[in-house]
């Protein structure tokens, strides 16, 4: 029974997630990312059971079929969907939580050659939007959005948005928030406030479409701080021009 329910668990959350699922039929053949997590349970049994080939097998048969490789001694809670999946990389060391949303191109990889635990730890209700590389051993905390092309390596707060290369934190539960060169939040009261809130169990926010863009709020500052200094330069221009203009009369 227990099996059973994680399957259409499973399937549901593809329904909740992606509007294009429009048949059980339908997801059952045509989503890869349910196939490699379904084929990932296979190879985690015999993998925990101390068979090394046979899992890693399965594995690598898994991504010849739906070009997403989950490493059969990942760990991985129920509700994970991965949408289109092509180019994913789950390592053996990470930990994935409840309900988290991985897109395409994504790796959750490790830094070194390192042994132990190498790779990061996703937290519950947790988004990573394509391309973002989440990369050593450290945790991204629940209800985390990790934005496109990120990629990120160091520890994200509960609650937070990064984006940039290397990830940076830019919003806390929706608030912009500024950072330090070191990636530190600047705003530590704000961080303060949500700690007490961490338990919520919130649905899961999928619009990673609606991230801020450091570099463009950056360039606008600039633009700002040029125009200053232009208006500055030609007031002062007048000036002198008026003073040799008193002088020649």
């Amino acid at each position: 029974m227990k099996l059973l329910h994680m399957l259409k668990k499973d399937i549901r959350v593809i329904f909740e997630r992606d509007p294009a699922a429009k048949s059980v039929l339908e997801v059952l053949l045509c989503y890869q990312g349910l196939h490699a997590i379904w084929m990932y349970r296979i190879a985690h049994w015999f993998f925990v059971r101390g068979f090394v080939v046979l899992p890693r097998a399965i594995s690598n048969f898994a991504r010849f079929l739906t070009g997403i490789e989950i490493h059969p001694g990942a760990k991985i809670g129920p509700g994970l969907f991965i949408d289109h999946g092509s180019g994913t990389v789950i390592g053996e060391t990470a930990e994935i939580g409840r309900n988290v949303t991985l897109y395409q191109g994504v790796t959750l990889g490790g830094t070194g050659k390192e042994k132990g635990k190498r790779h990061p730890t996703i937290g519950n209700n947790v988004v990573v939007s394509s391309g973002a590389k989440i990369l050593g051993s450290f945790s991204v905390g629940d209800h985390a959005k990790i934005g496109s092309g990120s990629v990120v390596l160091k520890e994200v707060p509960a609650y937070a948005t990064v984006v940039g290369i290397p990830g940076r934190v830019v919003m806390m539960k929706g608030k912009r928030v500024s950072s330090t060169a070191d990636g530190k939040i600047k705003n530590p009261n704000i961080s303060d406030a949500f700690k007490k809130e961490l338990t919520e169990e919130l649905d899961v926010d999928l619009a990673h479409d609606k991230l801020p863009d450091p570099m463009l709020d950056m360039m606008k500052e600039l633009v700002k701080k040029v125009d200053g200094l232009e208006t500055k330069v030609t007031n002062l221009e007048k000036e002198l021009d008026a003073k040799k203009n008193v002088k020649s009369i």
